[in-house]
């Protein structure tokens, strides 16, 4: 029994070092599964069920509580140049069309290359919507 808990004491601590070193909200989910299986070693739980344990704590944390968690810390990042331009408003300067690969807005001052976000052709002088950035083209839905 000893080994077992030994076992996920390093699964546990190897989680904490690799989410300490990348930041990325990774591990940490599965180190709470490390957890759960190392109490469960210690109340003498068959080896089987200590894996499925901490397969099932670690799934359900990682979908359960990432997206809370990642919304948080992604609260204080701030938006830099082009991330900024998402849900801004853009004015069409050349008809905007998927097929044939043309179209145009300008948005602070600034022309870009843009794609409508539904393949709709939407005509110049058009109030458009920033959804999202594709490479150096925005993608944009009418108002």
């Amino acid at each position: 029994m000893i080994w077992q808990v030994i076992v996920w004491a390093i699964v546990f601590a190897v989680c904490i070092i690799i989410e300490m070193a990348t930041l990325g909200l990774t591990t940490i989910w599965f180190a709470g599964g490390a957890v759960i299986a190392l109490c469960s070693a210690l109340l003498h739980a068959p080896i089987p069920l200590q894996i499925i344990l901490f397969a099932v704590a670690s799934l359900v944390l990682l979908f359960t509580t990432r997206p809370f968690a990642k919304n948080y810390f992604n609260k204080k990042m701030q938006k830099t140049n082009v991330e900024s331009l998402i849900g801004e408003t853009a004015v069409v300067i050349e008809t905007i069309d998927n097929v044939h690969g043309t179209g145009h807005v300008k948005i602070n001052g600034m022309e870009w290359t843009a794609r409508s976000e539904n393949n709709a052709v939407i005509p110049a002088d058009t109030i458009v919507r920033v959804t999202e950035v594709s490479g150096v083209k925005l993608i944009v839905s009418q108002e």
